[in-house]
């Protein structure tokens, strides 16, 4: 097994198809076929199934990708640490719930950088695909919040993957709404004062447990409630039907604009979960790169000023 052979399992894993994996490696076909077959005869298994639709990772495959990607991506970040003169594209990724302080520190980040010598790349997505993302190394860091409801749940599962949280700031919770909501200009809202309102959350995918939600108090009774899979989407629902979402608090204006606002919310007796640790994961035992130090940096940076 060699490195290279890792390299074109992943291309073609990636790509779905061996033309279009030969044409990204710029290698012929026969070559890349014959080295999916060799890798496959030395591991006495199959890694891909063949069909007229394209490769697809079979059940040993996808977790032999798994392990490939890992060790790949490890062998690129010793190539970008100590190879001065390599000719690799230095490569960084994030995957982040979504808070727009993530993207505005990725942006603060990416302007020290010749983004022609780098590949850059910022994925908000479900909660889910952030620990698998990290975990699988397709991103570096990943950004997420812990609570006292998800905290046991979802520490285990960090433990599974082979992953550890860092915290960045601990906060309260807010709701976030359009600035010319009905609620808007009151000193703090309560749940009793939403219930006329839709409640708006970030969709997790086929996967409905609450312990995934982006938004805390997630077990609650919503009276009304819609699910979107982008902030775009979110902030237009805020406008067009006055909806709200609970949030941290921490809103970038620059980035969001300046028609959106974050009320104190209420928690009450009965909802002694209503602060939120946000934090940044990695992986265990690995250290960290140069760019994302200068991510997690960034972080702290904009943070400390909220």
């Amino acid at each position: 097994m060699t490195l290279q052979q890792l390299k074109y399992i992943v291309a073609v894993a990636e790509s779905g198809s061996l033309n279009k994996a030969a044409e990204k490696l710029y290698i012929s076909q026969p070559t890349l076929t014959g080295a999916v077959k060799e890798l496959e005869s030395e591991l006495g298994i199959y890694i891909f199934y063949r069909s007229g639709k394209g490769m697809f990772p079979t059940n040993d495959g996808t977790e032999f990708i798994t392990y490939a990607r890992q060790l790949y991506s490890q062998y690129e970040q010793l190539l970008e640490r100590y190879g001065k003169n390599g000719t690799i594209r230095k490569k960084f990724g994030i995957s982040t719930q979504h808070y727009s302080f993530a993207v505005k520190s990725f942006v603060e980040m990416v302007k020290k950088f010749n983004t022609a010598e780098y590949e850059f790349a910022i994925r908000e997505t479900m909660t889910k695909n952030v620990i698998e993302d990290v975990y699988t190394s397709n991103s570096e860091v990943g950004i997420i919040y812990l609570s006292d409801f998800n905290r046991r749940v979802m520490t285990k599962l960090l433990d599974t993957h082979e992953l550890e949280f860092h915290k960045l700031i601990e906060c309260s919770a807010f709701v976030y709404l359009y600035r010319s909501h009905p609620l808007a200009k009151e000193p703090y809202i309560t749940f009793d004062m939403l219930e006329p309102y839709p409640c708006l959350a970030f969709e997790q995918g086929s996967d409905t447990s609450f312990y995934f939600a982006e938004e805390i108090l997630s077990t609650n009774n919503y009276p009304r409630i819609i699910k979107a899979n982008d902030r775009a989407t979110m902030l237009n629902l805020m406008v067009g039907l006055n909806g709200y979402t609970l949030c941290s608090g921490i809103i970038c204006e620059e980035l969001n604009g300046s028609d959106y606002i974050a009320v104190p919310f209420e928690c009450g007796e009965n909802n002694s979960d209503g602060r939120m640790e946000i934090g940044y994961i990695i992986r265990k035992n690995i250290v960290p790169g140069k760019m994302a130090e200068l991510y997690i940096n960034e972080l702290k940076h904009y943070l400390e000023k909220q």
